[in-house]
């Protein structure tokens, strides 16, 4: 109540009946927004008819082209919310959260941002939607690049554009594989199944990914998710980049699927206190688990900097895994998580090994969560192991 004035309580009924629509009583007045109200609806409508796979009723809201190109995809839940409205005349553009759910995959919504023009028939005054596109800075959706293709397998749904089904079943044969061997080592409750995309070229990838392409040349896949607790109930996307993929031999490619699938099982005790040095390095570590591969073969970077003296002086920095990172540097920094990481399961076992990742994960903040992980998981301090870390490079590679 606005400068402490007092009214009866029949004032306020009758206040309150008069602008039903207009004022929020005991707060600031807001008018309601009809053309936004009209866009919802019409979305409403769009979200349904996707749903339904009723192709008749989505051209109804507007273009339907996006239709077919989604209608292989299976959905548990695909809604829109208009968080803004620009009306020009018989023209609007509206700013749109749309969530959507794949069904027997996603623990929760993947949510993303749209931006939609829409017009305004002169003759009825209904709303139908122009133009659907990603809003500025977010990624695009498998279908905003063409007909998607789905393969099943065991474990893993695979999404493709412009792929054959003979490629896209490889993909879900090397995910069927790497879900039993995350699950073998990572013994944690998780989804136990895998979503993978794979679009056509390098530049697709990165149109996924809403970043520029330069970013992920010589990349060959990454998970994107939200980390941090299972309250979130992350939806990962591992997203392949078919050129760097391709030019990797029949191990490489298994060890690829493995540690991406690695941090969707990890996802949950993934937070912002864990390096990636112990994040990165730990899918790897699951990746070259069974894979035969001696340190001097899978880290043959560190092994060529350890022989000629240059043992790192520390575990590598966040900044160290950045993807614009010279190529060798990058090689090195994933090689050196990945040796700290098979440092600790052989000298201290994997189970400990687990039960580390999870300690450095438990903490709030990155402060203080390495140290306090390894004093009481490992017994050790951070320089202490970092002594044995580098001890640990020289007997294996000098």
């Amino acid at each position: 109540m606005a400068g402490r004035r007092r009214v009866s309580g029949s004032s306020v009924v009758a206040l309150c009946l008069l602008l039903v629509s207009l004022v929020a009583c005991g707060g600031r007045t807001t008018t309601a927004d009809p053309v936004r109200t009209e866009v919802q609806g019409v979305l409403d409508r769009r979200a349904a008819a996707v749903l339904g796979h009723d192709r008749s009723a989505y051209a109804r809201t507007g273009a339907a082209a996006s239709f077919d190109h989604l209608d292989a995809v299976p959905l548990a839940a695909w809604s829109y919310r208009v968080t803004d409205v620009d009306r020009a005349g018989d023209t609007a553009t509206a700013d749109v959260e749309l969530r959507y759910r794949i069904d027997g995959y996603d623990q929760g919504p993947v949510t993303t941002r749209r931006t939609l023009r829409l017009s305004r028939d002169g003759a009825d005054g209904r709303w139908s939607v122009d133009s659907d596109r990603p809003a500025e800075k977010s990624g695009q959706q498998p279908w905003d690049q063409g007909d998607v293709r789905v393969v099943r397998g065991t474990h893993s749904l695979v999404l493709g554009v412009g792929q054959s089904s003979e490629a896209l079943r490889g993909f879900a044969d090397l995910a069927d594989r790497a879900v039993p061997a995350v699950s073998d080592a990572w013994e944690r409750d998780w989804a136990r199944r895998v979503v993978v995309l794979v679009p056509k070229p390098l530049e697709a990838m990165a149109g996924l990914l809403g970043s520029p392409a330069s970013s992920y040349r010589g990349i060959a896949a990454v998970t994107t998710g939200e980390t941090g607790g299972r309250e979130h109930a992350p939806a990962d996307r591992i997203i392949v980049n078919p050129d760097a993929y391709g030019l990797l031999g029949t191990l490489g490619k298994q060890v690829v699927l493995t540690h991406e699938t690695t941090h969707v099982a990890t996802r949950a005790d993934t937070t912002a206190a864990t390096p990636l040095w112990l994040s990165e390095g730990y899918a790897d570590w699951v990746g070259y688990r069974d894979s035969g591969r001696t340190p001097a073969q899978a880290a043959p970077e560190l092994a060529r900097a350890v022989s000629e003296g240059r043992t790192p002086a520390d575990l590598p920095t966040d900044e160290d895994f950045g993807f614009t990172a010279d190529a060798d540097q990058l090689a090195r920094a994933y090689e050196g998580g990945w040796l700290a990481c098979l440092m600790i399961a052989d000298r201290w076992g994997e189970e400990r090994l687990d039960a580390f990742y999870r300690a450095v994960g438990a903490h709030d903040e990155r402060a203080g969560a390495v140290e306090d992980a390894m004093n009481g998981v490992l017994g050790i301090t951070p320089e202490e192991f970092t002594a044995r870390w580098r001890e640990y490079l020289r007997t294996e590679f000098g």
